[in-house]
């Protein structure tokens, strides 16, 4: 049974209620809850060190598997030094970082994971390692247990197939920094069990996360959301915005980051290597600049001591020139860079519901409050959307629909719109 709609009442109202919905896989059913008494996390780095102290904290004993000692020891030393700055803060004794940390082991044998009733892979984003690592789980992990990767956006299904038990494999996107973000995005592939789906959620749960339940597809709810802004993004500069002007519509919205910005900060460079043509032409010219982001002191901006962020004139001389800008070209403006930042996503988002990716709107706009800083008082994209009008939705996604086809409205938003419907009415 679907849930129904939730109530238009304040913001606050809509975001508490929105929580307590996502918790409800529909047709879930009383599922049996699996034991998890002892973790196994694939990868001690960012990712893997993050994940590991959200079950360190609540008493759950966590072993990680590296592929090297000197990775192994360089996780387990920042774990501790995230657990010691928080003890210094005051938010627990220094007796405590100790008893969290003697919860945590580490070793170079996958084979140690025998024991484990959830084992979460979280290692480079490559599925051809995901399905190497997987296939050796399904020789080694106990009959039962849990097998969990924490892919950003690949597909969970490919990697189930390769092993004897689909049933026991799902995905867990946790966000970074794992040790600290809220969400978790609960991803079931189409042979995952009940029993697995409904343990997964209760145990994001009892580390404290928000956990939102997805289907399988390319980048599942928030990073497929997340590409059309991307490429709107960079399509405005195509036609004469400057980053910093792009990042201040979105932070005077209510972001904390713009797009450029966040760009700066994961690094350019990530998936790219000296001489690549991609078909990102700027950033391309960017990194063969050495501008490759804030650890470079240079990207879309450059960076003082304090890495705080300063539009560079090179830049923008750079972006005039590959996109052949001439002196009378029509920069966008605020309005019109907002709305082809978040008018596609909320596209975006309709497809996802309609193709039963998401179960509701409310969902969607969880994972991006709670995964991506999306302005809490506007409730979410999806959301916000009724507020302002499906109807403007549906319009730019038609213009830009003409010129390429993959923007084109999506049949849940003209449905809605020529019903004089909302997604909170859906």
């Amino acid at each position: 049974m679907t849930s129904s709609p939730l109530p238009a009442d304040s913001g606050v109202d809509y975001v508490t209620e929105a929580i307590r919905r996502a918790a409800i896989v529909d047709g879930l059913g009383d599922a049996t809850i699996l034991p998890v008494a002892k973790v196994g996390i694939i990868g001690a780095g960012t990712m893997g060190g993050g994940i590991a102290m959200n079950f360190a904290n609540i008493g759950i004993p966590v072993h990680l598997v590296e592929t090297r000692q000197d990775a192994l020891d360089r996780g387990l030393t920042t774990v501790r030094g995230h657990y010691e700055r928080s003890a210094s803060r005051g938010r627990f004794t220094m007796e405590e970082v100790d008893i969290r940390m003697a919860r945590l082991s580490g070793g170079l044998d996958l084979a140690a994971l025998a024991d484990c009733d959830l084992i979460i892979e979280a290692v480079f984003e490559d599925i051809e390692i995901k399905k190497s690592i997987f296939r050796r789980l399904d020789d080694i992990a106990k009959p039962g247990a849990i097998l969990a990767s924490n892919t950003s956006g690949l597909d969970i299904d490919a990697i189930a197939a390769v092993t004897r038990r689909p049933e026991a494999v799902i995905g867990l996107h946790f966000f970074s920094p794992a040790n600290v973000m809220k969400l978790v995005e609960v991803v079931r592939g189409v042979c995952t069990g009940d029993a697995v789906i409904a343990t997964s959620m209760k145990i994001a749960r009892d580390i404290g996360k928000i956990a939102v339940i997805s289907g399988v597809c390319p980048g599942f709810i928030g990073n497929r959301m997340l590409y059309p802004r991307h490429i709107q993004a960079l399509a405005l500069l195509a036609q004469g915005a400057m980053p910093w002007d792009v990042d201040r519509v979105l932070k005077a919205f209510g972001f904390k980051m713009g797009p450029f910005e966040m760009a700066d900060l994961a690094g350019l460079d990530i998936g790219w290597s000296k001489g690549a043509k991609t078909n990102d032409r700027l950033r391309d010219a960017l990194c063969e600049a050495d501008r490759r982001g804030q650890k470079t002191r240079a990207g879309y901006y450059d960076y003082d001591d304090d890495r705080n962020a300063v539009p560079s004139p090179a830049v923008s001389d750079l972006i005039r020139a590959t996109f052949a800008i001439g002196a009378d070209a029509v920069v966008p403006d605020d309005v019109t860079i907002l709305e082809r930042c978040l008018f596609p996503m909320v596209n975006e988002g309709a497809k996802i519901l309609g193709e039963g990716i998401a179960q509701r709107a409310s969902d969607i706009d969880v994972v991006w409050l709670y995964g991506y800083g999306w302005p809490q008082h506007t409730g979410g994209p999806m959301r916000w959307a009724d507020g302002i009008g499906l109807t403007r939705i549906r319009d730019l996604a038609a213009t830009l629909g003409s010129g390429n086809s993959w923007y084109a409205p999506a049949p849940l938003l003209e449905r809605l719109v020529s019903e004089g419907r909302t997604f909170a009415d859906q």
